[in-house]
C-alpha cells in the first residue's frame, strides 16, 4: 500500500480558520484555496464540486429501512462476520473517548457502529448511524466517502469537511482489502466531534483494518481448503483438464494440460497470472459467460448442500468429451495392501486409512495431521506404496529439530565448496535423491519463513538448486507433508506462507490419536509383542487382563510410539511365559483400575472434561491470553490446546478475551 507524504496524511488542528477562509474562497471562485489546504482535501472539493454537491448540507441522507439494512448486512456477511469482535471490542476500549467506530461497505453506507454512548447520540443529529450512505457524491468530504476514493488512510478534521452541517467532526479512516487480490471490501472509521483529535486515530484505524484482514485471511484458508476437498473426486476421476475457481470467480488450481486447453477453445485466461471471472463468482450473474465459455462445461462443487465453488471442465479433443461428474461413492478405491502395517479395528482410523488409500492413486500432495506418535510416516509409506510413485524411493526428512543451515542443505543438497566443511563432491539433497518418488516431510510447520518460498519454488516449478550451483536440475515427486500444529493457525499468526500451505494441503487426512480408540490397544499389544518376540529371539507371552485394562486407561501423550516401546520394554523384563501388573512402568503402575457399575466410564469421562476445560481455562488466565505459554505449562501442543478449546466450546470465549486485551492495550 502507498502511503500520501507525512504532510499530507494527517490533518492540522490550528489551520482551521485558514481552512475555513480557504474553504469559502473555494466556494465563491475567488483563486486557489491556498497553502493552509492538503492537496488530499482539494482534491476531494473538486470532486464535490464537480457532483453539484451543497456545501449548506446539515447531514447525510436518511438511513434506508430495517429491512433494507439487514438485506446490505446478509450482501456483506464475510465482512461483518470478520469485524464483528473487533467492532466488539471497540464498544470498551472507545467508551468515554468521545469517539465511535464505523464499518461501511464499498457503497459507503454504515453496517455497524460501536463506540462512546453519548457521541452515538450526537452521531445521529448528522445521520453519522448505520443504514446512511456517507459517499462524497451524498455528504461531501469526510474521511469515509474520501478514503473510498482514494483507496488510501484518510484524515479529515473540523473545517476540511466540504459540509457545513459536519465541519464540527472529526474522522480517521481506512480501506479494508480482500487479503488474496486487495479488492477493496469496505471501510473502518473512527469519529467524534472536533475536540476529540488524535494523530493516534490514524494509526488506530489502520490496525484496525489489518486485523479485519487477518480475520479473513484465516476464513479465506478455511474456505479454500474446503474447496478443495470437495473437488478432490474430479482430480482422481481420470479428467485431466479441469479448472477449479472459487466463490469469487478466481481459478485457484488447474489440471492436467488445461492451460493448452483453454488457449484451444480461444480463452483469454492465463493460469500463471489468475484474474477473475465475474461470471462464476457464487453472487455473479452466470448469464454474462466470456463468449469462449459454454454453460454446460461448468460444475457445481457442493459441500453438505452448499455450492462453495465450480469447476470447469473442459473438452478434451483427443478424447473429444469429457466427464462432469466425480466418481460414484461405492466405486471410490479402497485401502491398498500399502497400509497392511496398520493395525486397527477403529471406524475413524479406517476411515482415514480409506481417505488415505483414495489420495494414493493421485499425484496430489497430502498433509497428514495429528499428534506426535500416531503414525504418521507409516501412513506416508502406505500412500507410496499404492502411488504412482510407488516404484520410486522413499525419502523422509524431519524438518523439526534442524538448524536452519542444516535442513537447507539436507534439503538441496550443496556443490563442492559451497561453503567452509561442504564434503569433498557435494551432497545430493532429499529432494533431489527424491526423483522419481516420494518425499516425506515430517513436521513441515517445523520449516523456517526464509526455506519455505524456495521449497514452494520447488514445488511450482519442478525445479532445484543445490547450494552454491547457478545451474537448475529437474525433478518429479510426489510430496507428502506431516504436522502436529495447525497450519491455518500458524498461517494467521504469520509463521508460514500462505502460498505454501495451499501447496502443500491440496488435501489431507487427520490420524486419530490412540486415547481416542483403546479398543485397538489389544490388538496394537499382540501385534507388538509377536513382532519384538522374533526381533529378540523369545517366546510370545501371555498379557494379564488386568495390564490391558491398565494399558487402556492411560492417556498416551505419546500415543502408538509410546504404546510400543512399553510392550517392548515389558518384554525385555519379563522372566516367564507371562506379563503381569509389576511389570508396567512407573507411570502406569499407579493407573486405577475401574471397577464400577457400565454407566460410570461416562460420568467419570464427563468429570474428568469439565476439570480439564477448567484447567485450561485458568492457565489461559494465568498465563494472560498467551496460547504459546499456556500450551508449555499444560505440557500439551498448541495445536492441540486449539483442538481442545474447539472440543470444550472454549475457543470463541478465549478469543474474544485476547481481542479485548489486545484493544485494552492500544
Amino acid at each position: 500500500m502507498t502511503w500520501t507524504s507525512e504532510g499530507q496524511r494527517f490533518s492540522e488542528p490550528g489551520n482551521d480558520a485558514a481552512v475555513m477562509t480557504a474553504w469559502e474562497r473555494f466556494l465563491d471562485g475567488s483563486g486557489r484555496p491556498g497553502d493552509a489546504l492538503r492537496s488530499l482535501v482539494e482534491g476531494s472539493w473538486r470532486r464535490c464540486r464537480d457532483h453539484n454537491v451543497d456545501p449548506d448540507k446539515r447531514s447525510a441522507p436518511q438511513p434506508v429501512t430495517d429491512s433494507r439494512l439487514e438485506s446490505l448486512r446478509n450482501a456483506h456477511d464475510e465482512l461483518v462476520r470478520a469485524s464483528a469482535p473487533i467492532m466488539a471490542c471497540a464498544r470498551d476500549f472507545l467508551a468515554e473517548t468521545g469517539t465511535v467506530m464505523a464499518l461501511a461497505d464499498t457503497r459507503c453506507t454504515i453496517l455497524s457502529m460501536e463506540g462512546d454512548t453519548r457521541t452515538l447520540g450526537a452521531a445521529e443529529n448528522i445521520h453519522l448511524m448505520p443504514g446512511v450512505p456517507w459517499s462524497e457524491r451524498l455528504c461531501g468530504t469526510n474521511a469515509i466517502g474520501t478514503a473510498l476514493a482514494v483507496g488510501e488512510p484518510v484524515q479529515i478534521h473540523s473545517a476540511e469537511h466540504y459540509c457545513a452541517g459536519i465541519k464540527r467532526w472529526t474522522c480517521s479512516a481506512m480501506v479494508i482489502r480482500h487479503p488474496i487480490d486487495g479488492e477493496i471490501l469496505g471501510v473502518v472509521d473512527v469519529s467524534g466531534l472536533s475536540e476529540t483529535y488524535n494523530r493516534q486515530s490514524l494509526a488506530l484505524v489502520v490496525t484496525t483494518a489489518n486485523r479485519i484482514e487477518s480475520r479473513l485471511t484465516m476464513r479465506e484458508t478455511e474456505l479454500r481448503l474446503r474447496l478443495l476437498e470437495a473437488a478432490l473426486p474430479y482430480w482422481t476421476s481420470g479428467t485431466d483438464s479441469v479448472v477449479l475457481f472459487d466463490r469469487r470467480g478466481y481459478p485457484i488450481k488447474a489440471n492436467g494440460n488445461a492451460q493448452a486447453v483453454l488457449a484451444a477453445v480461444g480463452a483469454d485466461l492465463d493460469l500463471t497470472q489468475p484474474r477473475r471471472i465475474p461470471a462464476l463468482a457464487l453472487d455473479g450473474d452466470a448469464t454474462r459467460l466470456p463468449p469462449w465459455l459454454r454453460p454446460e462445461w461448468l460444475s457445481p462443487v457442493v459441500e453438505h448442500g452448499e455450492r462453495i465453488g465450480t469447476l470447469l471442465v473442459l473438452p478434451l479433443p483427443t478424447l473429444g468429451r469429457s466427464r462432469t461428474a466425480p466418481a460414484d461413492e461405492d466405486d471410490a478405491p479402497t485401502a491398498s495392501t500399502g497400509f497392511a502395517n496398520i493395525i486397527t479395528d477403529n471406524r475413524g482410523l479406517k476411515a482415514a486409512v480409506k481417505k488415505a488409500g483414495q489420495l494414493a492413486r493421485s499425484r496430489v500432495p497430502v498433509l497428514l495431521l495429528g499428534e506426535t506418535g500416531v503414525g504418521k510416516e507409516e501412513f506416508a509409506q502406505g500412500i507410496h506404496r499404492a502411488s504412482p510413485f510407488g516404484d520410486g524411493p522413499f525419502v523422509p526428512l524431519n524438518c523439526g529439530g534442524l538448524s536452519r543451515e542444516l535442513l537447507a542443505s539436507e534439503l538441496f543438497g550443496y556443490v563442492e565448496g559451497a561453503f567452509t566443511g561442504a564434503r569433498r563432491g557435494g551432497l545430493v539433497g532429499k529432494i533431489e535423491a527424491a526423483n522419481g518418488g516420494t518425499l516425506f516431510l515430517d513436521e513441515i510447520g517445523e520449516m523456517p519463513m526464509d526455506l519455505q518460498p524456495h521449497l514452494l519454488r520447488v514445488l511450482e516449478q519442478g525445479e532445484i538448486y543445490r547450494l552454491g550451483e547457478n545451474v537448475p536440475r529437474k525433478t518429479n515427486f510426489r510430496l507428502i507433508a506431516a504436522t502436529h500444529r495447525d497450519l491455518r493457525q500458524e498461517v494467521a499468526d504469520g509463521r508460514f506462507r500462505m502460498d505454501l500451505y495451499y501447496r502443500v494441503a491440496v488435501t489431507s487426512v487427520r490420524i486419530p490419536t490412540l486415547r481416542d480408540r483403546p479398543g485397538d490397544i489389544p490388538l496394537l499389544v499382540r501385534h507388538f509383542l509377536a513382532h519384538f518376540a522374533e526381533r529378540h529371539e523369545r517366546a510370545v507371552p501371555t498379557v494379564d487382563e488386568a495390564v490391558l485394562t491398565r494399558l487402556a486407561r492411560y492417556g498416551w501423550p505419546g500415543n502408538v510410539r509410546e504404546l510400543r516401546n512399553v510392550v517392548e520394554s515389558m518384554l525385555l523384563i519379563c522372566d516367564g511365559d507371562r506379563i503381569g501388573p509389576d511389570m508396567l512402568p512407573p507411570e502406569l503402575e499407579d493407573t486405577a483400575v475401574d471397577t464400577r457399575d457400565p454407566a460410570a466410564p461416562t460420568q467419570i469421562g464427563q468429570c474428568v472434561s469439565e476439570v480439564e476445560a477448567d484447567l485450561i481455562r485458568r492457565t489461559i488466565a494465568a498465563t494472560g491470553g498467551n496460547l504459546t505459554r499456556a500450551a508449555r505449562q499444560l505440557a500439551i501442543a498448541k495445536s492441540t490446546l486449539y483442538q481442545k478449546l474447539k472440543d470444550y466450546g472454549l475457543y470463541e470465549e478465549v478469543m474474544q478475551q485476547r481481542i479485548q486485551r489486545l484493544g485494552g492495550a492500544r
